[in-house]
């Protein structure tokens, strides 16, 4: 399975930010829409990622406040990227090492969307179920041998 087999199942909205946007207007708006990252895009390249782990970890070091911290101050500036065509296996192991909830796929600069861990999660149990259902179905099928017919000799 590859990655574009994921965007495929999932859509193609993508939720953007800007740099120098400030930090407390990008929480409002991730928890608006319930969503756990943002990608961060400058002069339409992506520039960044931010999470709630970017997000928290610059609250902490700010004392527990946002103050006048922007996107940028916060924001992974070198995120971990796959393409459409990488392949599902590749992408969990990636995103196991580095401990990431979160990928943007790029198709060389452009970007196509974005895919959670939980995406992954969710396509390898469903191709789990579907071959599950597929080796019953083909288990159930199975000649029973004591009524077989006999093999033909010539």
């Amino acid at each position: 399975m590859k990655v574009s087999d994921i965007l495929r199942v999932k859509g193609n909205t993508l939720f953007t930010v800007m740099p120098d946007e400030p930090l407390g207007t990008a929480m409002s708006f991730m928890a608006e829409k319930d969503i756990g990252s943002l990608v961060v895009m400058a002069k339409g390249e992506l520039a960044g990622m931010l999470t709630f782990r970017e997000v928290i970890q610059r609250i902490v070091k700010n004392g527990g406040q946002v103050g006048n911290t922007t996107v940028n101050d916060a924001m992974d500036s070198t995120p971990m990227t796959c393409s459409s065509e990488t392949d599902l296996d590749e992408v969990r192991r990636m995103m196991l090492d580095r401990h990431a909830r979160y990928m943007p796929v790029m198709d060389g600069r452009m970007l196509m969307g974005v895919i959670s861990f939980y995406d992954v999660a969710k396509a390898v149990v469903d191709g789990q179920n579907f071959e599950n259902k597929m080796l019953k179905a083909y288990i159930r099928d199975w000649p029973d041998e004591a009524n077989a017919e006999p093999a033909v000799k010539i």
